[in-house]
């Protein structure tokens, strides 16, 4: 076995996406978790989550790949769920941003 292979990559297809599943109906549950806090605190957020969708095959478009993750349309979830980020968010989310470039992305 490659001593640099990736346990996460033994993980079963069927059993990662349940997980992912469970992930997305986690976040649509709790709309209190601003996506300018996720992207503070772990570097990426919901829109993320609809960008490596696309990456990963799924054939919407952006606005499609964001109303799959949000359960609605991103007009909808902006107007109903989003709130005005403060400068201390955008400082934030630059700062934990700048980590993901050693991910490559």
């Amino acid at each position: 076995m490659n001593s640099n292979a990736d346990p996460l990559d033994a993980l079963d297809d069927a059993q990662a996406a349940a997980a992912f599943r469970r992930l997305v109906r986690h976040l649509r549950h709790r709309h209190d978790a601003q996506n300018i806090d996720l992207m503070g605190l772990a570097g990426f957020c919901r829109n993320c989550l609809a960008d490596w969708i696309r990456d990963a095959g799924y054939d919407g478009d952006k606005e499609a790949a964001r109303e799959l993750i949000h359960g609605m349309p991103s007009a909808e979830w902006k107007a109903t769920r989003q709130t005005p980020a403060t400068e201390e968010q955008l400082a934030r989310m630059e700062a934990s941003v700048a980590k993901n470039r050693a991910l490559g992305d």
